[in-house]
């Protein structure tokens, strides 16, 4: 399966960008562009190491929106 290539993801006014890890399939890196703290963000990555849709990685960064402290804005 070919690597697929960075991506925008707009979560709730927040955004994100999605990287796919190239050292393991099916795993992506989304850092918070919008977000206080630079360098900070999440990671996913699926049991079945295919790529996933789009709205996985949405669901996922508004997951890791609803957990952040929002006085600290990192997870709680």
């Amino acid at each position: 399966m070919e690597m697929p290539e960075p991506m925008s993801v707009r979560v709730e006014g927040e955004y994100f960008v999605a990287r796919a890890d190239t050292e393991q399939h099916g795993v992506w890196h989304l850092d918070w562009l919008s977000g206080p703290n630079p360098g900070y963000g999440l990671t996913i990555g699926r049991s079945a190491r295919n790529w996933g849709s789009r709205a996985e990685l949405e669901n996922a960064a508004r997951d890791f929106l609803r957990d952040v402290d929002p006085a600290t804005c990192f997870l709680e």
